[in-house]
């Protein structure tokens, strides 16, 4: 497992968290030194993801439920995430007394708040799973908060199980929106969601370079089908055991486990491409020619999939991808699909 952490020992705990929700102090990590050095070590598409798992976590009510993540966080912060995502409705699980559907819209309300201040002052953004309500219709939920704390969209849990359905939940619009952030396009799905694959196929269409699924199981191996499947990152937070972040490979970056429970936190390189190694990899020795270790070409061989990928901040994927006259997978399947139709109209 890669697991690219910075000590925690310049992390400033002075960071008071209260067993009251309305309490709830935000985390504020305030080591200049790091910042600085982590802008000087970071390449320009480089993206430090977070996750939780809820695995052992139990409280009594909601509020306590959210003093134990960020009790967690307190840690995740360490490595200056630029996104983090929390478990499916993460207040509502793992408690003992479980308010209504209606109390718990209430409550998340103000959870929401406390996170809009916990991304502000971490500057980073947070995709917060919660119940949110509109024209008296409750959903669940995943809201997204900027840098700055401001709330830039939600996504609507598409694919509900019957259950949800028989508390009042209602299944969110059949299109998922994308976000942008200052590092790409994200998505989200949450849990049952994985069952299907239109949404996911979608944001695939419109551009998501990473997908984060909140979930109330771990999903095993479909999270890394999902990944390979359509070429972008797949950042799962669950509601017990497993959370992983899984590459366009459908590798495992990293996961949290026996050692590291509750949250994970690595590093990825959105500047690659997944392409067919067959028929372009005879323009693969060219390109190391030119450019050494600024590029690093990785082959898969019994798959024949390969990834080409950036190592240097002056040296950008589209532009060899011209240079060599190379095609992305999805411009292969695409140009095959074409040639077939033609063909068989004779």
């Amino acid at each position: 497992m890669k697991n690219n952490n910075f000590s925690r020992r310049n992390f400033l705990r002075t960071s008071a968290i209260t067993t009251g929700l309305t309490a709830i102090t935000p985390l504020i990590f305030s080591n200049n030194s790091m910042n600085d050095d982590l802008k000087i070590n970071k390449l320009p598409r480089e993206v430090w993801i977070a996750g939780i798992s809820q695995m052992d976590l139990q409280a009594t009510t909601p509020q306590l439920m959210v003093d134990e993540i960020f009790r967690i966080l307190k840690e995740v912060v360490v490595y200056k995430p630029d996104i983090i995502c929390l478990p499916e409705v993460f207040p509502n699980s793992n408690i003992e007394q479980r308010p209504g559907l209606l109390e718990m819209v209430k409550i998340s309300e103000n959870v929401l708040h406390q996170f809009s201040g916990f991304a502000k002052q971490n500057s980073c953004y947070v995709i917060c799973p919660v119940y949110t309500s509109e024209e008296k219709k409750i959903y669940n939920s995943a809201v997204v908060f900027d840098r700055e704390g401001l709330r830039i969209g939600e996504y609507r849990k598409i694919h509900l199980p019957e259950d949800e359905i028989g508390i009042g939940l209602t299944p969110g619009p059949l299109h998922p929106p994308v976000f942008q952030t200052d590092f790409g396009k994200i998505g989200i799905q949450i849990c049952y969601d994985i069952l299907w694959d239109d949404g996911w196929s979608e944001l695939r269409e419109l551009g998501a370079e990473i997908v984060f699924w909140p979930s109330a199981f771990a999903g095993g191996q479909m999270v890394n089908a999902k990944a390979w499947e359509h070429k972008y990152l797949v950042a799962s937070s669950t509601r017990k055991n497993t959370s992983k972040l899984c590459d366009i490979t459908g590798e495992v970056v990293v996961q949290t486990g026996i050692w590291d429970k509750n949250f994970y936190c690595g590093s990825v390189n959105l500047e690659k491409v997944f392409l067919p190694t067959w028929p372009d990899n005879r323009h693969f020795s060219a390109i190391r020619e030119k450019y050494g270790r600024k590029v690093r070409i990785t082959n898969f061989h019994e798959e024949e999939w390969s990834v080409i990928e950036s190592l240097s901040p002056d040296v950008l994927v589209a532009d060899i991808m011209t240079e060599f006259r190379l095609r992305t997978y999805e411009q292969q399947i695409s140009d095959a699909e074409i040639a077939q139709t033609k063909a068989r109209k004779g």
